[in-house]
């Protein structure tokens, strides 16, 4: 059986084993003891919606709770044994009591007091239609070194997806193309549950954001300046993608569906277990997606070659898709001891689409229409990754002292095949272009209190890195069969590894906290690019580097949740290995993108001064931050005349735009990210993040391009520019009663002007709905992205003989309803303090703790 129908077949079974699985958990969790109980008040009436918790005093892992129903009633599955009972009940005195449950059975009724304000009979007012839960939590909260947002209370992205979620954190723009922006840069790291993950491919952009359900995602950790136990790379910070594990006993989990236009389904499960030293879970599902990029550019040239002052080159593109994704993640941890723990994990993502695109050139002169060429083009992409992960966990004493040590591995491939014709020149392209990366991480955290308030924390880190990319590109003519573009066909590995080692050290004097630690990384970076031209081939490429990178963390706080944050990070952006390999895209043979081999990494010192204040109604979290970037990464646009192998013009009209990546000049940003959320009234909320930030550019470069006449010449790309741009979002909730609300959401995100291009303002408004039903098992919400379809990219590109107006729409307005459905719920119990889980996120993989 080849890999292909492995695939295919994995594809079909992934969501019937996921609910075979959960069958099969639910069987095994009926081994307990039914047990059945009644909460009353003093007066003998039954007390509803009373929160129930036993917890077992030889074994907490054994421990569960429960809600009483409308009739003050309750049941629930418990291991024989002694138990502490707590209940408590809004107006009622918490009250706990001792039992002893020695199989199945009625334990009777447990009596409990009204508070002192309660009304005379003691009896507490009914609440019609109301869902009792944990107490709600702020949707943003800000800490020492991070910020963190819960995308449960996200009513706009319920049913959707990671990108619609990020779409909605503070601090955090999304392009329409995908691209993920802290602000104003894109250099952004994406970690899951700590560290980089085959579920985010190097290269797949949007795809890979579009294939994370959003019902998977507990937090978002927003790093924007990250301290040296951090992977240096990433210079606008990072985004951790923290997903769910439950931290419940016994067997619990959702099940949520999704319907949409543009036409879009999804059905995703997470399923939990614990029973005695095991804890399991497992995430799984897939979805459709249909999704259409329209993009437009206007090109006007200076072109005497083409008989004519000013030619214009009208490009009209529209690009339709077929998405299909499937997930599973498995995962175990079991408790060896007290104090050492070992846990284990996989993940398998594939992701497969269909795409059908349309290209119309028209080039025009002053005088009247002379050419014009129309393009179709089919798609294919497969993607398929996997993850390994394993990891041990160890106590030394109940002080902090700990151990953790990680290895991750991962593998993930794109098979990409387009066929493209041109029916106005009889052209046909044919390109297969299949990428390979594989990943080795290796890690080991060390934690060692001193004293009451201080800690030291030491760790090593490996990554290992190869990229395999092969790309065949083959052209038939009128005049010539299909064969090879030899220019443009190659085989390309790129490898990296490096070696990491980190101290840190963090305390606090009176109101005075800090933290200090230093980073050095060891990196070692191979090319080697094979191509069928011999004039394009260049010698395998090494690169070696090896630099500190320094934190200090600075914070008085004047009372709590009211304090000074002052830090400076310094950080690398590493180019991508994809911008580094010599031709790696050829996806139409008159836009063109070029890497470059030369490329090098540019480095960012950032300083960051902020102040937060939370209280029971409202956060408020202003930043005043600086950004100072050497050699920065630009992309250079230039255009050029078609020739073949030997340098001959092919065809005067045919007119090739290039982009490449280049190191030029520096970057400067400064500005203030203020984040807030308010609880305005009982039933009106408001989450909201305004960036106003300057930019100063500077970079010059000489290309080779065309004058007037046709003949080659070197002109000069002028980046530089500074200006003020801004960045707003607010999402306001409207709590309508106890189990209906709904969200409006708007964004802003101003233009940006340099010498060379000149990026229009956008904005976009969107809406949500939410309705809780079935006693508070389901939720049921609708919601429509981008209401007045105004969310899409214009720019304005300058270059030595043209001018470019831009125009692109990833995704046009769409609208989508969910249904999720949560069984086995209830309160949550607290564990005793476990150690580190790379499944679920503990401190120290990867993560800060609060100073």
């Amino acid at each position: 059986m080849n890999q292909t129908e492995i695939v295919n077949i994995f594809t079909k079974k992934t969501l019937a084993l996921t609910f075979v699985l959960s069958a099969a958990a639910m069987a095994f969790a009926q081994e307990k003891a039914g047990v059945t109980g009644m909460i009353v008040n003093k007066n003998n009436q039954p007390v509803p919606y009373a929160s129930v918790t036993f917890s077992n005093k030889a074994n907490k892992t054994l421990s569960d709770a429960v809600l009483t129903d409308e009739k003050g009633q309750y049941k629930l599955e418990l291991a024989p044994g002694n138990y502490d009972i707590t209940v408590e009940a809004i107006d009622y005195k918490k009250s706990v009591v001792n039992k002893s449950i020695a199989g199945p059975g009625n334990i009777g009724a447990l009596s409990i007091q009204p508070e002192a304000a309660t009304t005379l009979d003691g009896k507490t007012q009914e609440i019609q239609g109301v869902v009792i839960t944990a107490a709600a939590t702020k949707p943003y909260k800000v800490e020492l070194d991070k910020r963190t947002y819960d995308p449960s209370q996200d009513i706009v992205s319920k049913g959707g997806n990671l990108q619609d979620v990020l779409s909605n954190v503070p601090s955090v723009s999304v392009d329409t193309d995908g691209t993920v922006s802290m602000r104003g840069s894109s250099n952004v790291k994406f970690l899951i549950n700590g560290k980089p993950s085959a579920l985010l491919g190097i290269d797949d952009g949007a795809n890979a954001l579009q294939s994370i359900p959003a019902d998977q995602i507990e937090k978002i950790e927003v790093i924007t300046n990250p301290s040296s136990k951090f992977e240096a790379s990433g210079t606008a910070g990072i985004l951790n993608i923290i997903l769910k594990k439950s931290k419940k006993t016994g067997f619990n989990g959702s099940v949520i569906g999704a319907l949409g236009y543009l036409p879009q389904t999804s059905l995703n499960a997470n399923l939990n277990w614990r029973k005695g030293n095991f804890t399991w879970f497992l995430n799984g599902g897939g979805g459709y997606r249909e999704s259409k990029n329209t993009s437009r550019n206007d090109d006007y040239f200076n072109n005497a070659v083409l008989k004519d002052d000013l030619v214009q080159r009208n490009t009209d593109s529209e690009t339709k898709s077929k998405n299909n994704n499937y997930n599973a993640s498995a995962g175990i941890v079991y408790d060896i001891s007290e104090k050492t723990s070992v846990n284990a994990s996989g993940t398998v993502r594939t992701f497969d689409s269909e795409n059908f695109g349309n290209i119309d050139y028209r080039y025009t002169p002053l005088t009247n229409p002379f050419y014009t060429s129309n393009r179709s083009t089919f798609g294919t992409n497969n993607n398929l990754a996997f993850q390994g992960d394993f990891g041990l966990d160890h106590k030394f004493d109940d002080k902090g002292q700990n151990l953790s040590l990680s290895l991750s591995l991962q593998r993930s491939r794109s098979y990409n095949d387009t066929n493209i014709d041109d029916t106005n020149d009889n052209l046909k392209n044919i390109i297969n272009q299949n990428t390979i990366n594989r990943s080795v991480i290796g890690k080991a955290d060390y934690e060692l209190p001193i004293g009451e308030y201080s800690k030291l924390e030491a760790g090593y880190r490996i990554d290992i890195n190869t990229n395999d990319y092969s790309n065949d590109v083959r052209e038939s003519t009128t005049t010539k069969p299909l064969d090879f573009l030899k220019p443009y066909t190659y085989d390309a590995t790129y490898k990296e590894t490096f070696n990491a080692f980190y101290l840190q050290f963090k305390s606090k004097i009176g109101k005075l906290g800090y933290q200090v630690g230093v980073r050095d990384e060891l990196s070692n970076v191979d090319i080697n690019y094979l191509s069928l031209d011999p004039k394009k081939n260049v010698p395998a490429t090494t690169k070696n580097y090896n630099n500190l990178f320094p934190s200090v963390y600075l914070s008085y706080e004047f009372a709590k949740d009211n304090q000074l944050l002052l830090n400076y990070t310094r950080r690398i952006d590493r180019p991508r290995s994809f911008f580094m390999i010599p031709n790696p895209s050829y996806n139409d043979n008159q836009n063109i993108f070029d890497g470059n081999i030369d490329l090098n990494p540019s480095y960012v010192d950032s300083f960051e001064f902020g102040y937060s204040i939370s209280k029971k109604k409202f956060t408020i979290n202003p930043t005043l931050y600086y950004r100072h970037q050497t050699d920065d990464t630009k992309m250079l646009v230039y255009n050029i005349l078609a020739t073949d192998e030997n340098g001959a013009i092919i065809d005067p009209k045919r007119i090739e735009s290039h982009s490449k990546p280049l190191n030029l000049g520096t970057d400067d940003r400064f500005g203030l990210d203020l984040n807030f959320n308010w609880d305005a009234t009982s039933w009106l909320k408001f989450l909201g993040n305004v960036d106003m930030f300057g930019y100063n550019t500077k970079g010059s470069t000489l290309y080779d391009t065309f004058d007037k006449d046709g003949n080659p010449i070197q002109a000069v790309a002028d980046f530089n520019g500074k200006g003020f741009s801004t960045r707003a979002r607010l999402t306001s909730t409207i709590k309508v009663d106890k189990t209906f609300s709904f969200q409006l959401q708007g964004f802003y995100r101003g233009g940006q002007k340099t010498a060379y291009q000149d990026r229009k303002d956008m904005y976009a408004i969107s809406f949500g709905a939410s309705k809780t039903i079935w006693k508070g098992d389901g939720t049921l919400a609708f919601n429509v992205q981008d209401i007045f379809n105004t969310r899409a990219m214009r720019s304005t590109t300058y270059t030595a003989n043209s001018v470019r107006d831009s125009y692109m729409q990833w995704q046009p307005r769409q609208f989508s309803v969910s249904l999720t459905y949560r069984f086995k719920q209830g309160e949550k119990v607290e564990q005793p303090k476990r150690k580190k889980d790379i499944n679920s996120n503990a401190a120290g993989d990867d993560q800060q703790a609060p100073m």
